[in-house]
């Protein structure tokens, strides 16, 4: 599990549906199509593909080195998962490879930097900047989906359209307890090397929790399709 995602974050994508975190790629899906969701967790968005029933296979493996043939899937799709890797680029290369081509590819990636966060304060911004370094210790980019149209471009996939949609995919207030038990996971170690930007980043979590009122948190998700 990545630094800075607990298990109460994993049960919330775990409650994810196609018909809100798919929409925009619904189209893709038709009968008989094979398709690749890489990240699906409990499969609960990979079971909303689409209509009427189909056949899902589970397979753990490396996203680096899925195990099957070139040219053999009609359509990829992922989910909150290229942000949380150090190498997208070698997972957009490999999607390549599994497509056939003229396969389509579907991508949701998040951009923190672009979320509508209303109220902020020196300690809102302080507590999710720790919480960025978080991430980026694990090799994730909280800002992912900035660059992720760019980064489908150079790995050979044309017909790349890219748009934003806000979602509202966490309370305000459980924003603020999400970063700083995040954070206070993070500083049980004690040889953190970031432990000192940590603890700051705390304490305005810690203000953060204590005074949060009534608030909005919209994530900003870039909804990506493009052509093998």
């Amino acid at each position: 599990m990545l630094e800075g995602y607990t298990r109460d974050a994993a049960s919330r994508r775990a409650a994810r549906t196609a018909v809100e975190r798919a929409a925009f790629a619904q189209t893709l899906f038709t009968p008989g199509m094979r398709v690749v969701d890489l990240g699906c967790g409990r499969g609960t968005i990979t079971l909303g593909f689409g209509s009427g029933q189909s056949t899902v296979d589970y397979i753990v493996t490396d996203p680096l080195d899925l195990p099957f043939p070139t040219s053999s899937a009609d359509v990829a799709f992922s989910h909150a998962l290229l942000e949380r890797l150090p190498d997208p680029a070698g997972v957009l290369a490999e999607l390549h490879r599994v497509l056939r081509p003229g396969g389509r590819l579907a991508l949701s990636t998040s951009d923190w930097g672009r979320a509508r966060l209303r109220p902020k304060s020196a300690n809102v911004d302080a507590a999710l900047r720790g919480y960025y370094l978080l991430l980026r210790r694990s090799g994730a980019n909280p800002f992912a989906g900035r660059t992720i149209a760019d980064q489908v471009s150079d790995s050979g996939f044309t017909e790349v359209v890219a748009r934003t949609r806000h979602r509202s995919d966490l309370a305000y207030r459980d924003l603020a307890t999400f970063v700083e038990q995040a954070l206070a996971t993070a500083l049980a170690d004690l040889d953190h090397p970031d432990r000192d930007q940590l603890t700051s980043a705390a304490r305005s979590a810690y203000s953060w929790t204590r005074t949060a009122g009534p608030g909005d948190f919209l994530q900003c998700w870039t909804e990506l399709t493009a052509t093998r």
